[in-house]
């Protein structure tokens, strides 16, 4: 390549060396290039979709990793599937906020990708991956047709050259087997990690490929990693790293330098491969980032990514133009008008991004009305009787006998977040559509919190959760509306003065949840207060809209909890478009423990808002950390909320005239 042998390479380059540089670079540059345009164009195209702002990008929570909580690199290979029709497959794989997608298949039963991608695994992040495989014979959007879950830590005892063959679940039933697929997963420990991150940064420079660094190699190395302060002493670095005095550097030594130099002054600011600033460099994250960026080089079919959902990644080409039009756009966080076209939330149980389900002119709807002066204008004291007298209306068809019929496509809209295995009695039971809506679940199918300790605070619903310390903190990051507040919220007989600056934790239930609401504290309920008021929609979209005041004008019921370990506790259950009906299952002077039942909802999607005193409760930091990112958190009933930080009242002090001696 006219380069010579890496040994017979010196410091004393003569000016005529200047082409040889000069080329050297250049077959450095080629060989980058394809890397740096992919990412580029990816990242280019990533920002004109969703802005240039902080929530831009698909990881916004990313933060720099400590060495105690790496635990490797996994490497996941989709190889085939079986399926039990004809059809050409795709394939996604979703790990915590970031999802990935295989090509598409022929027209077979038997889909072959052979795609491969690397995850980071760290000890407190996400480590179960869903795969999902759609049919993708649609224009606009393809059907999901089986998914499985794999917790990539239990690789680490097993073969990594196994194929492992995984049966496919149907989305609407779990126990039912729609196929299988093939798959191998092998994880690296950091060491080894370490070691193949050295051997790719050499090998991208080692010219001649005999495993060595001369001067000139290495030089160009230190100019691709972006620090001027290293390029200004490749001869002094040189000899540091060249040991043994043969005029080379080995991977040994590399691997040595690398790890001298970035713990005290750091070489690589910058990635050769994407091009990346590292703004903060350590050895630990400069080498994963490095690790997974080199990964593009392998050569094998690498799953493309910069997707935030499998909906997403999985969508047909007429959705990829309205969405590339700006008529629809995915981002998390808070959005509002033409951006509020998905809405994502944060699974707490797996860890990963998923987005809830919704007709795309219902939401069309919505934007129309909530998102503008105008629409909301329009609302009038008549208006909005007549929405209360539509949901009316509706409530009493869906109590019908004839409404029984739409079970069946109900449940195969929302087929992947609907199990019915967990339902207590099978679908033929239902004798109307609202029986169904507001089932019971069976024994045991939600597990509650250290259920032994009433200082430990459940989640009282199905639900996607906003969680804030205060009253603000919630007009910051999520509520819109300009009237909001908590003695709004509450009413004056509820609300007390210890309540306004006080906990707010929001349980919004969509359609196809569980609508059954419990107690998220032992305690006993003091009253009930009715609170009439509209029915708007609870949709982010109108919460998140500046023009309404969703909680505090619909209608809502408070149940006050007096608690031992929490003080009072108000318990709101808010009515919304399509809900009549709010029905407790509990009345006043009823004791209930954490976790019991405490009332329904029928037909429609609702919320439950939870108001603590002020310094009686600390919100788990996940929910805090996501709530503060606008993002809600799926979760289930009993899941942990918080615990209790209500300081003990003074004990009486004995009676000492009483005190036998």
């Amino acid at each position: 390549m006219g380069h010579g042998a890496s040994k017979n390479e010196a410091f004393d380059e003569s000016s005529d060396s200047s082409g040889s540089m000069s080329s050297r670079i250049h077959e450095l540059r080629q060989r980058l290039h394809l890397h740096r345009r992919r990412r580029r164009r990816h990242h280019h195209h990533h920002r004109r979709r969703h802005g240039s702002g902080s929530n831009s990008k698909p990881n916004l929570s990313k933060q720099l990793l400590k060495e105690e909580d790496f635990v490797g690199i996994a490497l996941l290979r989709l190889i085939r599937a079986e399926m039990k029709f004809k059809d050409k497959w795709l394939s996604c794989v979703s790990l915590g906020e970031q999802t990935f997608r295989t090509v598409i298949s022929d027209q077979t039963d038997k889909p072959v990708w052979n795609s491969e991608k690397k995850f980071l695994l760290d000890k407190k992040g996400a480590h179960v991956a869903r795969i999902s495989v759609f049919e993708t014979n649609r224009l606009s959007k393809n059907n999901l047709i089986g998914y499985c879950e794999i917790d990539l830590l239990e690789f680490f005892t097993q073969d990594s050259d196994l194929e492992m063959k995984v049966d496919l679940k149907d989305p609407s039933a779990a126990t039912v087997v729609v196929g299988s697929i093939y798959l191998s997963c092998s994880i690296e420990d950091p060491i080894e990690t370490e070691k193949s991150f050295v051997s790719r940064i050499l090998s991208i420079v080692d010219y001649n490929e005999d495993g060595n660094l001369s001067f000139a190699e290495f030089s160009d190395l230190i100019d691709a990693f972006g620090n001027q302060l290293a390029a200004n002493k490749k001869e002094e670095l040189f000899k540091a790293a060249d040991e043994d005095g043969n005029g080379v550097v080995s991977m040994d030594e590399l691997a040595m330098l690398l790890v001298v130099q970035q713990e005290k002054d750091p070489l690589i600011n910058c990635c050769p491969v994407c091009g990346e600033i590292l703004e903060v460099p350590d050895r630990l994250n400069t080498m994963i980032h490095l690790t997974l960026c080199f990964d593009e080089g392998t050569g094998n079919q690498v799953m493309t990514g910069g997707f935030l959902t499998d909906k997403q990644a999985s969508n047909g080409w007429m959705f990829k133009v309205s969405e590339w039009a700006h008529f629809s756009s995915y981002e998390v966080g808070l959005r509002s008008g033409s951006g509020a076209s998905h809405i994502l939330v944060f699974d707490r149980r797996t860890k990963r991004l998923v987005e809830e389900i919704i007709d795309a002119k219902i939401i069309l709807s919505m934007r129309a009305i909530y998102q503008s002066k105008l629409g909301l204008g329009l609302m009038d004291k008549r208006a909005k009787e007549l929405l209360h007298s539509i949901s009316e209306k509706q409530g009493r068809k869906m109590d019908s006998v004839k409404s029984a019929k739409d079970i069946p496509k109900f449940v195969d809209m929302f087929k992947d977040q609907i199990n019915l295995s967990e339902v207590k009695y099978p679908l033929e039971h239902f004798k109307t559509f609202n029986e169904f809506f507001i089932r019971e679940l069976k024994p045991g199918a939600r597990t509650i919190a250290c259920m032994e300790r009433d200082d430990v605070a459940v989640c009282a619903a199905d639900c996607r959760l906003m969680a804030f310390k205060t009253a603000t903190d919630s007009l910051r990051f999520w509520i819109k509306g300009r009237k909001f507040s908590i003695q709004g919220l509450l009413g004056t007989e509820v609300c007390s003065s210890s309540f306004l600056d006080g906990t707010l934790v929001i349980f919004r239930l969509a359609p196809q949840d569980y609508h059954r609401f419990h107690f998220p504290v032992s305690g006993t309920i003091e009253k009930f207060v009715d609170i009439p008021g509209c029915l708007y929609t609870v949709n982010p979209i109108a919460v998140n809209s500046k023009y309404c005041n969703v909680f505090t004008e619909n209608k809502r019921v408070a149940a006050l909890i007096s608690t031992a370990d929490f003080g009072k506790v108000a318990c709101v259950a808010i009515g919304a478009t399509m809900v009549g009906s709010i029905t407790f299952s509990r009345k006043e002077g009823d004791y209930g423990k954490k976790g019991d039942e405490l009332g329904y909802f029928s037909f429609g999607g609702s919320t439950v808002i939870c108001v603590f005193e002020k310094d009686t409760i600390k919100i788990d930091d996940d929910l805090l950390e996501n709530s503060a990112r606008s993002l809600e958190t799926l979760v289930s009933v009993g899941m942990r909320l918080g615990i209790s930080t209500k300081k003990p009242s003074d004990s009486k002090l004995p009676n000492i005239e009483k005190i036998i001696l």
